[in-house]
């Protein structure tokens, strides 16, 4: 038998219930007894078999997860594939039994959870009986109401179809009744639409005129309304005509409300392109008219011929008739309109950027929805932006070239100074306008400025240093009276930069010395140099439409406190009714408060004066004349940016010139001195000067012959003469230090002058190219800075005359240097030059009455007479021809006597070039071996002293002396 037979048998018989139990049937499949040939794992389930039962807990973990698993599971296959290969039937039998009490287990299970769930299940039944029994009752309901509406139906069918009839009708005749009346309204429309334009509301006018069209449409049918649809037509294309008058009004004047209305007109007809190309149109045609009519107008009033008629002229030519005097104010006038017009459109381009800006902000947050409609907004929008932008230059160069063709047609030679600034300045006004109207450089109008002003400023520079020099020769050499912190910003002539940083710089450092200054204030200026000509112009008022902003300012300068004008150079503390006598003198001691013309020794500690006057800057009416001229050079440099280097060479001609004719009236009256005393760098400013600046009688002779044309002859023509001293002014005086108090008010206000000109470094170094800069810092630094080394040249001649150095020179050569007692007593003519140096500090003194002494010029001024006097006093002692060791001791006891008094006469300290005599005395001591090394180092001794330094000596041989002699022979010729 097949043992799949034999096991289907086996699982047969154990499904027939209990009674098989208690019959065993003899497993076909049991081994013979005895057989021990059971594999292991048959020996295990033996072993469990008769191992004691488990429970049912137990139980539960020992089944295969596969059980658990999907329906398709077949659990006969599974068995089977689990059997060994060799069957073993106890085996088998042991699984089996496993597997029931598995089933068992599981059932038992199964029973207890079902019969915990029943309670619930029951109670779900019930609800789905109830929720059946609902629905029945729905039903029952649903046919009763159908069965009720039939009935109704067939009932009211009758009645309401009348009721509807009637409606019908009466719907008719309300739509009849409703046309006659728009009818009637639509012949009354042309009443209203008048009224509208004339309170020129254009989109009210416009949007009755559209609804009245599409009435017309509506009701088209109708006889009496066929006149009306071409009446209205007529009276769109009115509209539009009232629409672009009051679009050219724009350009004259710009109002927002009224400008809204009509950009609401054109949008309602449709036509914002079209009217941003008329407008444009409008603009061109406002300047052409407005230049047009301008210059005409002045043209008819100035004419000469009457009757003659100047309509058909072009403007070029129209240009050519306005006369010298109304050309300005023809400029002013023009300059205004131009404005004007240029405003309005700056307006305009305003007006648009606020609108498309708020509405590409409502477009952002979804107020608008983006289909065609706001597509062809956004085209619209675009277009528009477009055409402003490039509206834009196109006006501007439409003004340039108008303003441009006027002052081409005109010769501005014959103007005077200030009418052609004031041209100028109106003329760059109109630039800076321009410049910021739409960026533009305005090469157009900068050439027509550089064309004009470019002969006439050459003129005008000619006539200035014609005019100087006629100055020059007529100065008294006086101080004039201005106030201490007097400064060039306060000249008129400076005006314009009363905005600019310098004056600032100036004014806060000036005001920050003064009582009631207020750190805290700020000019109106800087705010308009923060915003511009159209905000500061935004609602009203017009650049043009002034001189000159910094007159008005001048005069409230110039202003007391009470409104009474006073002029700008008036000393604001002449008024001294109120100060202490001695504070009146002009001088006072700080310790006893004496007079210096009682005591003489306190005279060098009173040069320097307390009193409010002490610190006026010295300067003469010259000086402040060339001050002028500088603020007009400067004037031109800032109105007309193309020539303003070639203005400032000028500007550098005027200081050149003041300073050459300072060094030729001061520092040339006894020869060489002052060309001598002069530093190597001033020799060479004064040389470039007298080259390129004064013209002689040679050139003059020479250009008059050869008439040359070109640069050369240009150049030549730019050459002034040479200034002369003017008569009444006296250099030979003794008691007045020839000429002291004149050389000192000179040369001081040049070198105020060179102040002033440093103020004004930064403010030129802006205003001329970038390239050209290198050629100021030059001029700065090789010419401006060259005005204080002048002082030494000029003061050194005072110092050379003041005191008789010859007759020094001649006391001591009659000195006996040859003694042979030490002297206890100074030689006499040391006490002779101490009364010379105690006249010259009272002459000095008695100067500084006149002039305030700066302590420059004091410390100068004594500085080259102690030098001379040092000189001198070597000079003599080389004159010895013999000299023993007491003799050498007299000429230090007299030097070291000469020093003593005079630190009482003067407080210049330290006294210059003391080691100079004190070397050459104790030379004298000096042994054989260092004293050619000290020849050697001492070159600043002439040939003659070092000569009769060695002569003297008596502690070396003749052969030493010889070779000393040489050294010094060499020395000499290096020198030269």
């Amino acid at each position: 038998m097949d043992i799949k037979e034999k096991l289907r048998l086996k699982f047969k018989l154990n499904r027939q219930g209990p009674s098989s139990s208690t019959t065993p049937i003899e497993d076909p499949l049991q081994s013979p007894p005895g057989d021990s040939a059971l594999s292991p794992s048959c020996q295990d389930n033996q072993r469990k078999t008769s191992e004691p039962t488990m429970s049912d807990e137990d139980v539960l973990p020992t089944i295969e997860s596969v059980y658990y698993g999907d329906d398709s599971f077949d659990a006969k296959e599974h068995i089977l594939k689990k059997l060994p290969g060799t069957l073993n039937l106890d085996e088998i039998i042991a699984d089996r039994k496993l597997l029931g009490r598995q089933l068992r287990v599981v059932s038992g299970r199964v029973s207890v959870l079902i019969l915990e769930k029943e309670a619930a299940y029951m109670k779900e039944l019930e609800t789905v009986h109830r929720l059946q029994n609902s629905l029945q009752e729905a039903l029952t309901i649903c046919y009763e109401a159908r069965r009720g509406l039939s009935y109704a139906q067939q009932q009211f069918t009758v009645a309401s179809l009348g009721i509807l009839s009637n409606y019908y009708k009466r719907q008719q005749l309300l739509g009849i009744l409703q046309s006659l009346r728009m009818i009637k309204t639509l012949q009354q429309t042309d009443v209203r639409l008048r009224e509208l334009l004339e309170e020129e509301d254009y989109p009210g006018a416009i949007n009755l005129c559209l609804a009245c069209q599409k009435a017309v449409l509506t009701f088209r049918k109708y006889r009496c309304i066929s006149e009306l649809s071409t009446k209205l037509q007529d009276t769109i294309e009115t509209i539009e005509e009232s629409l672009d008058v009051a679009l050219s009004r724009v350009c004259s004047h710009f109002d927002t409300s009224h400008y809204e209305k009509v950009q609401l007109g054109y949008h309602l007809l449709g036509k914002t392109q079209i009217a941003m190309d008329q407008l444009h149109m409008h603009f061109t045609t406002a300047i052409h008219n407005t230049a047009f009519t301008i210059v005409l107008g002045y043209v008819e009033l100035c004419s000469v011929k009457a009757g003659t008629s100047f309509h058909k002229r072009q403007y070029q030519d129209l240009c050519k008739f306005v006369t010298t005097d109304s050309f300005t104010a023809c400029l002013v006038d023009l300059c205004k309109a131009m404005w004007q017009i240029m405003h309005s459109y700056y307006r305009v381009v305003e007006w648009h950027e606020i609108r498309d800006d708020k509405e590409e902000k409502d477009e952002s947050i979804g107020k608008k929805d983006e289909d065609g409609l706001g597509l062809e907004a956004n085209f619209n929008r675009r277009y528009v932006r477009q055409k402003l932008e490039h509206g834009l230059i196109r006006i501007w160069q439409d003004v340039q070239q108008k303003i441009k063709a006027y002052l081409l047609a005109s010769d501005l030679s014959d103007f005077k100074y200030e009418e052609f600034i004031h041209v100028l300045d109106l003329v760059n006004r109109l630039i800076e306008v321009g410049e910021e109207f739409c960026g533009s450089k305005s090469d157009g109008l900068q050439e027509s400025l550089r064309r004009q002003s470019v002969n006439y400023f050459r003129n005008y520079h000619r006539t200035s240093m014609e005019e100087l020099r006629t100055f020059l020769e007529n100065e008294r050499w006086e101080l004039w009276p201005v106030k201490p912190n007097f400064a060039v910003f306060q000249l008129v002539e400076f005006g314009f930069l009363r905005h600019s940083k310098e004056f600032r710089k100036w004014s806060i450092g000036s005001q920050a010395r003064s009582p009631g200054h207020k750190s805290g204030e700020e000019s109106g200026a800087e705010v308009f140099l923060q915003s511009g000509f159209f905000r500061k112009y935004y609602d009203g008022g017009n650049p043009f439409g002034f001189r000159n902003d910094d007159e008005d300012n001048d005069v409230s300068h110039n202003l007391t406190e009470d409104g009474e004008r006073h002029e700008p150079y008036e000393d604001s503390d002449s008024n001294d009714s109120d100060v202490p006598e001695e504070l009146k003198r002009d001088y006072v001691d700080e310790r006893t408060g004496d007079d210096p013309s009682t005591r003489h020794s306190k005279t060098t500690r009173n040069l320097f004066p307390k009193s409010p006057r002490g610190n006026v800057p010295i300067l003469t009416n010259t000086t402040l004349g060339v001050l002028k001229l500088f603020g007009k050079y400067m004037q031109m440099m800032n109105v007309l940016k193309p020539i303003a280097f070639d203005v400032l060479i000028c500007m550098s001609q005027l200081f050149e010139y003041y300073m050459f004719a300072i060094f030729s009236f001061f520092a040339t009256d006894l020869g060489d001195v002052g060309d001598a005393i002069a530093s190597d760098k001033l020799r060479a400013t004064l040389r470039r000067i007298n080259d390129k600046l004064i013209c002689h009688e040679a050139d003059e002779t020479r250009t008059n012959e050869n008439a040359p044309d070109g640069a050369d002859n240009a150049q030549q023509k730019d050459k002034v003469p040479k200034p002369n001293l003017s008569s009444v002014v006296n250099l030979s005086d003794r008691d007045g230090l020839f000429g002291l108090a004149e050389r000192m008010v000179a040369a001081e206000s040049l070198v105020f002058l060179a102040e002033q000109f440093k103020l004004l470094h930064s403010r030129l170094d802006a205003l001329i190219p970038a390239p050209k800069r290198t050629s100021l810092h030059q001029f700065y630094s090789c010419t401006v800075v060259m005005a204080a080394e002048l002082r030494q040249p000029v003061y050194a001649v005072v110092a050379a005359r003041a005191i008789d150095y010859e007759q020094t020179l001649s006391l001591m050569a009659n000195v006996k240097w040859d003694v042979g007692d030490i002297m206890s007593q100074h030689s006499p003519y040391v006490d002779i030059l101490l009364r010379e140096m105690q006249v010259f500090s009272m002459r000095l003194s008695e100067v500084s009455k006149r002039v305030p002494v700066p302590r420059e010029a004091y410390g100068i001024l004594w500085s080259h007479c102690i030098r001379l006097t040092n000189k001198t006093f070597v000079e003599g002692f080389a004159g010895a021809r013999k000299c023993s060791n007491e003799g050498r001791a007299l000429m230090q006891l007299d030097f070291q006597q000469f020093l003593l008094k005079l630190e009482k006469i003067t407080d210049l300290r330290p006294i210059p070039d003391k080691d100079y005599v004190e070397s050459y005395i104790k030379a004298f001591y000096l042994p054989e071996n260092i004293l050619e090394e000290w020849i050697v180092g001492h070159k600043d001794y002439s040939l003659k002293q070092m000569t009769s330094l060695v002569g003297c000596m008596t502690h070396i041989n003749k052969k030493a002396r010889q070779k000393l002699f040489s050294v010094i022979e060499e020395i000499d010729k290096s020198k030269k």
